[in-house]
């Protein structure tokens, strides 16, 4: 028995209101227990759903390829002062390559975010990664209690926190140079939110994620990569408008729509994940990074 090929498509759309706080726990188990049948438990499909952070690291943190460290960079307006890691190629390329901002999904900087971190040094990127949790203790080991944490915060605070991020990054020794971000559903809307609040940010590549209203569309400047999901129901919904002003407007971008892979399909620690998907999705960021970036 494969559970990927045997979960209900429901059971998917159960646990991504469950992660974006739609669904209360005790809720999402007793409607797991519907389909939990033909040698399914809802004790497996729980165990099956949750991220398996030991087995999917892509870059060790002790790769030699790169380095890395954690800082500490002041978010005045925000939760006043944010742990990030740090980290970049361990030989940096002749020619300037960028800098980027990698933004967490809604749990905290967990261990996914922070390879994804060093995928993006390995490319050449200087990378900053930080943990919008810090002012509440950090990311506080597993993702429910990180998802717990983040919604205590208070949404402006924290994209005044991946604000200040940007400034510490683009200004980091004294060098001044190109910045773009990436995010990955609240990453996401965090991305898509700089846009229309940097008008010197470089780049920005949203991965399904919301979608600022179409009055702010006008102040984009950075030009703009659209990673969705194709069964992605909850995000995709505001993406006909969110085009529709990008087109008025006159903004750079392009939009990508992978059929048929789950929201959340960049995310190898989770069954979500789709391989072919987001290799592709990958490749197009760290191509989009490279020409605008440099």
């Amino acid at each position: 028995m494969h559970p990927k090929k045997d979960l209900d498509p429901e059971v998917y759309r159960l646990f991504d209101r469950y992660v974006h706080s739609q669904l209360e726990r005790r809720e999402f188990i007793e409607r797991l227990g519907v389909f939990a049948v033909g040698g399914l438990t809802v004790k497996g499909i729980l165990d099956y759903l949750q991220p398996k952070y030991t087995t999917a690291v892509q870059i060790p943190a002790d790769d030699p390829r790169i380095r890395g460290e954690y800082v500490t960079y002041p978010s005045p307006k925000g939760g006043g002062e944010i742990r990030a890691l740090l980290v970049g190629p361990a030989e940096m390329p002749e020619r300037p390559m960028g800098r980027v901002l990698v933004v967490h999904e809604n749990r905290g900087l967990n261990p996914h975010i922070e390879d994804v971190a060093r995928r993006a040094a390995l490319a050449g990127f200087v990378t900053l990664a930080p943990d919008a949790l810090t002012p509440l203790g950090g990311y506080p080991g597993n993702d429910d209690d990180g998802r717990a944490l983040q919604r205590r915060r208070d949404g402006e605070e924290m994209l005044e926190d991946f604000i200040a991020g940007y400034g510490y990054l683009r200004d980091l020794n004294e060098e001044p140079a190109k910045v773009g971000v990436v995010g990955f559903c609240f990453g996401g809307s965090i991305a898509n939110n700089m846009a229309v609040r940097l008008p010197d940010l470089a780049a920005s590549v949203p991965f399904y994620g919301g979608q600022p209203s179409a009055d702010e569309v006008a102040a984009i400047q950075a030009p703009l990569m659209l990673q969705y999901a194709g069964l992605d129901e909850r995000v995709n919904a505001g993406w006909p408008e969110y085009a529709r002003a990008l087109l008025e407007n006159g903004k750079q971008h392009s939009a990508h729509v992978y059929a048929g892979v789950q929201h959340g399909f960049h995310n190898d620690t989770t069954p979500r994940y789709d391989k072919a998907a987001a290799k592709l999705a990958w490749d197009r960021t760290i191509d989009f990074f490279t020409y605008y970036l440099a």
